[in-house]
């Protein structure tokens, strides 16, 4: 049996959207995205959604729209994509790290007052694996700091913090990558409650024009934009998320019930709230495990390995010991397959191939 990492979940509805995207004249800047806009800020609870091309460009707009540029620093997790990070030194900021919670995997708030100084600006919090940052101490450090506050969701669509779903908390960011559990193929939506900066990130996405005048441009934009044919796939998708949810949820907990079952392999924690972007474990021996998993069909993949470490960042002078959780960690995670429709059959084919490689 091969068992892929992650696939998309598409169906009938999707093609329908997609086939009136391309019989009609709005191929881009139509009807469907600005539904998809509409109907994505409804399900989240915010004001404003802005469609663009990932979910690093709508990081890069948000730094952007909070004034952050150069002498900035901003604080981030070293437990991320580095799409995560990127976007800071795109303005011409610093980035900072902060460790992380062992048990999460997101930035420690008790780690985050340690790193602030007079140059600070702004603190980017990412909700990791679909598990909820710990918002409310984060939140009061940035009030009395007075810090700008920016939630990466990309990997957290749907998930809550005591009742309260994440990207409402302050200027956040998604993404709709083909292993997120809604895709666009590629995009990104950028969401707000502020009606200005709504229509500031509208003209950035569209290389800077101020309104409707095809060549009137007030700022240095990008193209940022989202066609209709993606937006069409995106709104065929926000509308049976519930759906895909709850059959993510059941695939978890399918999962770690016959993986509990086995010594040697440490499951991610249900914790209330959260949603399911990938599945990741943990393994003592991770490199090995990916070894014999992958020559059995099993797709499988280190998330993720520490961005401080990555060789842009190591350039900048950080190194090794600089985030000994994040480091530990990244040491020995390891995301098995994990998609909506995946069946009992292939989660059990794969916890079955690691019972008998800890075995041996």
């Amino acid at each position: 049996m091969r068992v892929p990492l992650s696939k998309p979940f598409i169906g009938n509805e999707e093609e329908r959207l997609v086939l009136e995207v391309l019989r009609s004249r709005f191929l881009t800047r139509g009807p469907i995205l600005e539904q998809f806009e509409k109907e994505f800020a409804a399900y989240i609870g915010v004001k404003h959604a802005v469609a663009v091309s990932s979910g690093t460009s709508a990081l890069h707009l948000a730094l952007l729209l909070h004034g952050i540029g150069q002498g900035d620093k901003v604080i981030t997790s070293p437990f991320t994509f580095i799409a995560s990070v990127n976007p800071i030194l795109y303005v011409g900021a610093k980035p900072i790290f902060a460790d992380i919670d062992p048990i999460t995997y997101n930035i420690d708030s008790e780690k985050l007052n340690e790193v602030i100084d007079e140059k600070t600006k702004a603190v980017i919090v990412v909700h990791v694996f679909g598990v909820s940052c710990d918002m409310k101490p984060i939140m009061d450090i940035c009030n009395d700091k007075k810090l700008i506050l920016i939630e990466d969701a990309c990997e957290a669509l749907g998930a809550t913090y005591h009742g309260r779903k994440v990207g409402t908390f302050s200027t956040s960011c998604f993404s709709f990558y083909p292993n997120k559990p809604i895709t666009t193929c590629e995009g990104g939506m950028l969401c707000t409650d502020d009606y200005q900066k709504m229509l500031y990130a509208k003209a950035l996405r569209n290389q800077g024009r101020s309104g409707e005048e095809w060549l009137e441009h007030r700022w240095i934009g990008y193209n940022y934009r989202m066609s209709d044919v993606h937006a069409a796939i995106g709104l065929g998708q926000l509308r049976k998320i519930d759906t895909i949810q709850r059959m993510r949820k059941h695939n978890a907990e399918i999962y770690t019930k016959f993986l509990t079952r086995i010594s040697g392999v440490r499951t991610p924690p249900h914790i209330d709230g959260r949603t399911w972007f990938v599945y990741v474990t943990q393994f003592e021996e991770r490199d090995e495990m990916a070894r014999k998993l992958q020559v059995k069909g099993i797709e499988c993949k280190t998330y993720f390995p520490p961005v401080h470490l990555q060789a842009p960042y190591t350039k900048s002078g950080f190194k090794e010991g600089d985030y000994p959780v994040c480091e530990a960690v990244g040491r020995r995670v390891l995301a098995l397959p994990f998609f909506t429709n995946m069946t009992i059959k292939e989660i059990k084919y794969v916890v079955d191939n690691i019972a008998d490689a800890l075995n041996s």
